[in-house]
């Protein structure tokens, strides 16, 4: 993956086009096309918000609670479709790979890029809940556009290695699958992190917030929220080997897939 082929003006226009496609392809023959890509999230919020918000009370007394609820289910529909749309990515682009010789990896970065198109419209639905609900944006939110590009980042990272994984081990699907089932309810999304520490205390909270998308999505919440409504990692422990644990597993799973991927791109072609 040199510098000078990732700038190329030749793969650029192919991760333009293969964007394109993947964009359109997702939502050929539906009646509302592209508004899907706002509904499904929105439904799932407002299944969520009644069933945990308003029965069984989860979040009660924090303020802006109902758009953190939001907030971290659009950064998780993002998380599970760029990882898995990533994972099957060189297998989906098999015949594409047999007849043109081209740098596989810009294959897996339009599946991610297809999904973090889907993140901007959905966080643009987030932003106008938040001015119905008063929320008023200070300086923290300056620090949002950085820990999303370490989400990305990171979901990047873990698409590399679960495409190159894919091609050769098909199981690994349904293993992603189950392990995104427990991440998600191991990630304070539809409860308030709050809740973990009345329950089992702060060291509960932090071996929970030793996870890095606890952590990011934490921290997206508090950027955009703010610090003061937020619980975030640093509010927990000021151990700097803790603090920093969760993004050494971010730099440690991006260079290492980075790695894998190189490693196996050459055997793609005869195993798609």
């Amino acid at each position: 993956m040199k510098l000078s082929n990732i700038l190329s003006r030749q793969n650029r226009i192919l991760l333009r086009e293969l964007v394109i496609t993947d964009f359109k392809l997702r939502y050929q023959g539906s009646v509302l096309g592209y508004i899907w890509s706002l509904l499904k999230p929105l439904m799932l919020f407002a299944i969520m918000f009644v069933v945990f918000v308003h029965f069984m009370r989860f979040g009660a007394g924090i303020p802006h609670f109902a758009i953190s609820l939001l907030l971290g289910l659009v950064l998780w529909t993002f998380f599970n479709e760029s990882t898995n749309q990533g994972m099957q990515a060189i297998v989906n682009r098999g015949d594409l790979i047999r007849k043109i010789n081209f740098p596989k990896y810009i294959i897996v970065i339009s599946g991610t890029i297809s999904a973090l198109i889907n993140l901007g419209l959905n966080l643009l639905v987030v932003f106008v809940f938040m001015m119905f609900d008063g929320v008023q944006i200070g300086w923290s939110f300056l620090l949002f556009p950085v820990t999303l590009v370490i989400i990305y980042a990171f979901s990047l990272g873990l698409a590399f290695f679960l495409a190159a994984a894919y091609v050769k081990y098909r199981d690994i699907s349904h293993l992603w699958e189950v392990f995104l089932q427990g991440l998600f309810y191991a990630t304070p999304i539809i409860y308030p992190l709050q809740m973990v520490i009345d329950k089992g205390g702060d060291f509960a909270a932090q071996i929970l917030m030793l996870s890095p998308i606890a952590v990011l999505f934490q921290q997206a919440r508090a950027d955009v929220l703010g610090h003061e409504y937020m619980i975030t990692a640093s509010q927990l422990s000021d151990n700097i080997f803790y603090l920093a644990f969760p993004y050494v597993v971010v730099a440690s799973v991006i260079v290492l897939a980075i790695f894998y991927f190189k490693k196996n791109q050459k055997y793609f072609a005869e195993r798609v």
